[in-house]
């Protein structure tokens, strides 16, 4: 979906006066005066939109600080759901560790809703990714990818969690928190889970270690959360398996930007070296 046939479907449901792009991806985001509108890439996701606006109401309810939905269900207008936020006031800062690792505080200590939510399947799209890679790739390090998702997937369902299980963010990264005039708010909360508390916390462990997040900043996540999710024995298992996964999803972008196929590179050679410090970059 490019930006074109999203704008025909926010005219064929009456909301594309004075909208703004903002985001292109799997969803089109726009801003249109007073409210944020989300066009799925098609109706695929529209069991994925409905949850998104039930965990909105869900956390709402229990007052914590999230973006709120403008209507309590998706549209489908021409095969794509479309759902409608209220418009966060602009942002007085950026977002830190330390405000995300306080939002995950509260999410963290929820009961589980009364809807289901999915396991974090953070391994689920690695066969996708690969294809969509096809040949851009060297088929050794499909393979190598395949196996390593395999091996981590059978070494995370086995894990003993330190952590209750329960509902998580699924994506805990400070680009996921605006912070207004009335403090930090979640936002996209489409990766929304019930299963390890620990999969939000490797995040900023792996921000720290291949993204050139500093001690300082890693140390206001771990203090205003509380705990160190490097103390677990099991943290290097789901830091693997989203290593792996987010070697995979660079991979897709390969055939289209050599920069991608350069990130993908650098990536794997550093697994395949053990060399748990070599910098990757965002993509």
């Amino acid at each position: 979906m490019d930006e074109a046939q999203a704008r025909e479907v926010l005219t064929a449901a009456g909301l594309a006066s004075g909208a703004e792009l903002l985001a292109l991806g799997e969803n089109a985001v726009f801003a249109a005066g007073g409210l944020v509108v989300k066009v799925g890439r098609d109706a695929s996701l529209l069991e994925r939109a409905e949850r998104e606006l039930a965990v909105a109401g869900w956390l709402a309810e229990a007052d914590v600080p999230a973006v709120r939905a403008a209507e309590p269900a998706p549209r489908l207008v021409d095969g794509h759901p479309v759902t409608l936020w209220h418009r966060l006031p602009d942002s007085v800062r950026p977002a830190g560790p330390g405000d995300l690792a306080l939002l995950l505080r509260q999410v963290h200590a929820l009961p589980s809703p009364p809807f289901p939510l999915p396991r974090r399947e953070l391994l689920g799209g690695v066969e996708r990714w690969l294809r969509l890679a096809g040949d851009a790739i060297d088929p050794a390090d499909a393979a190598y990818l395949r196996e390593r998702r395999d091996g981590f997937a059978a070494a995370a369902a086995a894990l003993t969690p330190r952590l209750p299980v329960g509902p998580i963010h699924g994506d805990a990264l400070p680009r996921n928190v605006h912070v207004g005039p009335h403090g930090p708010v979640l936002v996209d909360l489409e990766t929304f889970s019930a299963d390890l508390r620990e999969h939000d916390l490797v995040v900023m462990a792996l921000s720290r270690d291949r993204y050139g997040l500093p001690d300082e900043s890693y140390r206001a996540f771990t203090e205003k959360y509380g705990w160190d999710v490097r103390a677990w024995d099991g943290c290097a298992v789901l830091r693997g398996a989203r290593e792996t996964a987010s070697c995979a999803w660079v991979a897709q972008h390969a055939p289209a930007n050599p920069k991608a196929l350069a990130e993908f590179r650098r990536r794997v050679a550093s697994l395949r070296d053990g060399d748990p410090e070599v910098r990757w970059y965002p993509f």
